[in-house]
């Protein structure tokens, strides 16, 4: 039942952001995670994520984990806290709010200590109760892979992959 809101939600009333030919988009990877959740689906998040979902906060995890999947590098590559939301900050091209588009990386404030994030991939916009809202498809989002909803006004950065992003496969 709960999953039941969140698809009437993107099917009826969310602005999905278009495809962009040719350019990477992480949420085909992402979107066969959906549904899993961090107890019941455990072993097979563990895998994927390489961190117990039931006892550590996943959300950067499973955006590392996607990227890595289409073979792309994300910021296990390039931080020294790859598990924080906050290591996306440096990753990829900065991306001003109007050119969101399907597929970015976006960070959002979370918490009372400046370390605290969230992060997951935009798939589109709403508006909810007369507030525009981003529709975010991420792991920890109420324990499991899903779509949630979030305040512009709490992101602190948007990112998009970039071409020279990619995991060598020694070929």
């Amino acid at each position: 039942m709960k999953y039941i809101l969140p698809m009437l939600l993107l099917s009826g009333c969310m602005q999905l952001a278009p495809e962009i030919s040719g350019e990477y988009d992480p949420t085909h990877t992402a979107t066969s995670y959906l549904g899993t959740h961090e107890v019941r689906d455990r072993e097979l998040l563990q895998r994927f994520v390489i961190v117990n979902p039931a006892t550590t906060e996943w959300c950067a995890a499973f955006v590392n984990a996607t990227l890595r999947k289409d073979g792309k590098l994300g910021s296990w590559d390039n931080s020294d806290y790859p598990l924080l939301a906050k290591s996306f900050l440096t990753w990829g091209d900065r991306v001003e709010l109007e050119n969101i588009q399907r597929g970015d990386v976006v960070i959002f404030n979370r918490g009372d200590e400046g370390w605290q994030g969230h992060v997951g991939f935009y798939i589109g916009s709403a508006t909810i109760e007369g507030k525009k809202k981003l529709g975010i498809l991420g792991g920890n989002q109420d324990d499991s892979v899903s779509y949630a909803f979030y305040d512009p006004s709490k992101v602190v950065g948007i990112r998009r992959y970039k071409d020279h992003n990619e995991v060598e496969t020694g070929q």
